[in-house]
């Protein structure tokens, strides 16, 4: 694998969250995370909500997952894990936009050919002021 697809080692994905990157679509960028399912496998996503698509799972501290499922922290919806699809919420039966990545070498690559790596984390900036999430 090229190190330059390299997101992150392996055991930096953690099992009860998300890791946060950002790759680069053309001349746009996006938020995409990593997440394991519950058999560990490795899994990646665009960054935001099917219901409204403003909304970000992972703020930038991992989003939270309940029960081997992804949770939007506005809206309350559950995202399979190993999917993507809603299981419960305003958008039930839509799914998250997967990102291709694979695993070798103890780490985690980019294999998606419609995305470049850009860096872990966001490269984006936020209004912060403003945190609509719900308590849980």
């Amino acid at each position: 694998m090229d190190e330059d697809s390299r997101i992150a080692d392996l055991d930096d994905v953690p099992t009860d969250s998300t890791l946060l990157f950002t790759v680069r679509d053309g001349f746009d960028e996006r938020e995409a995370v990593l997440t394991r399912t519950e058999d560990g496998e490795v899994r990646a996503y665009e960054n935001y909500c099917q219901h409204w698509t403003d909304v970000r799972l992972d703020k930038g501290s991992g989003a939270e997952k309940r029960d081997g499922e992804l949770v939007c922290g506005t809206h309350g919806a559950l995202f399979a894990a190993d999917t993507g699809a809603c299981t419960y919420g305003p958008c039930e039966g839509a799914v998250l936009q997967r990102v291709e990545v694979a695993v070798a070498d103890g780490g985690v690559y980019l294999a998606d050919d419609g995305y470049e790596f850009v860096e872990v984390g966001s490269s984006m900036e936020y209004d912060l002021s403003s945190d609509r999430s719900l308590g849980f």
